[in-house]
């Protein structure tokens, strides 16, 4: 009895809480890759806050109480982790990948040229100021040549997520969107969506480090290590995410 008492009373002081901060493209593939972890750590505790990669970077640098970060574009990390906000390497877990998704279109019958279409009169893309997503989008969207003439038709969602809300709205007909959100339950169920060439913009390469608030949390740590094991990758894959290009060391 007195043993089970101790480890009782042991039990919830050496439990943690962490918060993590994620882009919004992971919404769905690490809301299952916490739940996986979640299980097997039942007295530790993570909270994840999505947003757009940009303005996730500017509030750790403003002190925002964050122990892991997650990027679209593996360059916010790196420059954290240049200028002393990490407590890790900076760790590639992913390559993202753009699509065309609307509920109302058939998008897989798209591309990119058809977003001229006079009967399409709203475009959402995220906000390419701070938003990876929305910075390859514009890319993209040059390199088709066809930038000028579908930049009047566009609207601009605070991140990925926010767009594709647009789109399930109604506030724009069709989206140029994460394929890991086209590929989610709630979206596939209501459209389907065209995969655009990755030639057309830069690699959309994301990659996290553990930040220098938690450089002695033992969980960010566990954590750090579950996403990128074969349990996490292969929940990774199922929402269309790729290998990364340079593997974690």
């Amino acid at each position: 009895m007195l043993t089970a008492v101790v480890l009782a009373l042991a039990g919830p002081a050496t439990a943690e809480t962490i918060t993590v901060a994620a882009a919004a493209d992971l919404k769905f593939a690490l809301d299952e890759i916490v739940t996986l972890f979640a299980a097997r750590h039942p007295g530790d505790r993570l909270e994840v806050v999505y947003g757009s990669s940009g303005k996730l970077s500017t509030q750790i640098r403003q002190g925002a109480p964050y122990d892991l970060y997650f990027s679209a574009d593996i360059d916010f990390p790196r420059r954290l982790a240049e200028d002393g906000f990490a407590a890790s390497p900076v760790v590639p877990y992913a390559r993202g990948r753009l699509a065309l998704w609307s509920p109302r279109l058939d998008a897989a019958t798209m591309t990119l040229a058809s977003l001229l279409d006079p009967a399409i009169a709203r475009v959402a893309i995220a906000n390419p100021k701070h938003a990876p997503y929305g910075q390859r989008a514009v890319e993209a969207l040059r390199a088709a040549g066809i930038w000028e003439r579908v930049e009047p038709k566009l609207v601009f969602g605070d991140n990925i997520a926010h767009t594709a809300h647009f789109v399930e709205t109604g506030n724009a007909q069709v989206g140029i969107l994460a394929l890991s959100l086209a590929l989610a339950p709630g979206l596939e169920r209501q459209g389907g969506h065209y995969l655009i060439p990755d030639q057309l913009h830069r690699p959309l390469e994301q990659g996290f480090v553990v930040t220098r608030r938690a450089a002695s949390s033992d969980l960010a740590r566990r954590f750090a290590e579950f996403v990128v094991s074969a349990e996490a990758r292969a929940v990774m894959a199922r929402y269309g995410f790729e290998p990364p290009e340079e593997e974690p060391r």
